[in-house]
Parts: structure tokens; C-alpha cells; sequence
């Protein structure tokens, strides 16, 4: 894991990255490589390459992250990346694997309502998805919004929200 952490961090090539964090991606599906990744500063350097411009590259980030957040204390590193996530998401085509990519970690991260207040600004944005979408963004845009109205301080946002 550290030599797979380290090669994303010393390449620029795309093709590279994207296999780098599909092997993550995958090595983070179990637990304790969730915990080692997070100790390695894992979480940090696949969060970085949500800024990186090929959409394949954030998308495999997205697709790292998502799996990595299934533990509570990478949540609270994954965390700082919400407000960015909701961007490429806004951001991304309609419909691609990009934004339902996004979309499904921030499935994850409004679980609980811990993050709630950092994706306040991006209703708009979601309940647009779910006019616009097809059914499969649709579905992920629905198990968002639902995460969110689960929790009573986010009614009046979900309400207010211009659709």
C-alpha cells in the first residue's frame, strides 16, 4: 500500500493513477487496509487527486474514497473533501460515471448527519440531478436526499431549496 501511495504521488501519468487508485480502491474494501491506508496519509493523497483535470483519474479517487469512508474515523479525513466532491459533482457531465461517483460517496458520508451542513449549498444542485437524470443518477441523487431529510435541522433547507 505505501509503494502504491507513493507512486501516485511521484507520476503524472494518468493511465498510472487511475491503476494506482483501482488497486486501492480495491485494497480498501477491507477494513484493515482501511486503517492502514489511513496511517499511511492515504486518504490525503487520493483526496488529492480530486483537483487533478482527467475525469478518469477523479473518478477512480472518488471511487477510492467512497470505499475508504465506510470506517468512522476516515470519515473525519474524508471529510474536508465534501464541499470539492459536491463541486465535480455540480461540475461533471450528466449522467457520468464521474458524478455518480461523487454521488455515491456522498451517499456514505450523509449516513450519519455529522457532514449534513457541508452539503447544504449543493440541495439545488442535487434535486436538479433529479429532475435531469437518468434512473441511475436519479437513485443516487434520491439516496442523498434522503440521508439528509433523515435529519430534522435540514428540513427547512430541503424545503426552501429552488427547484
Amino acid at each position: 500500500l505505501q509503494k502504491l501511495l507513493d507512486l501516485l504521488q511521484a507520476t503524472d501519468d494518468p493511465l498510472i493513477q487511475e491503476q494506482a487508485l483501482i488497486t486501492l480502491s480495491n485494497s480498501a474494501a477491507f477494513s484493515v487496509n482501511q486503517n492502514i491506508i489511513r496511517n499511511l496519509n492515504g486518504i490525503s493523497i487520493i483526496g488529492g487527486m480530486l483537483s487533478d483535470c482527467a475525469p478518469n483519474v477523479k473518478e477512480k479517487a472518488l471511487n477510492a474514497l467512497n470505499n475508504l469512508s465506510m470506517n468512522i474515523k476516515n470519515q473525519e479525513v474524508i471529510q474536508v473533501y465534501i464541499t470539492q466532491v459536491c463541486r465535480n459533482v455540480e461540475s461533471a457531465p450528466l449522467n457520468s460515471e464521474l458524478q455518480l461517483a461523487g454521488l455515491r460517496l456522498l451517499t456514505n458520508m450523509s449516513v450519519t448527519s455529522d457532514y449534513h451542513h457541508k452539503m447544504v449549498d449543493f440541495i439545488p444542485c442535487f434535486l436538479h440531478l433529479l429532475s435531469a437524470g437518468t434512473e441511475r443518477t436519479q437513485i443516487q441523487v434520491l439516496k442523498v436526499l434522503v440521508n439528509l431529510s433523515a435529519n430534522a435541522a435540514m428540513t427547512r433547507h430541503l424545503l426552501r431549496a429552488e427547484v
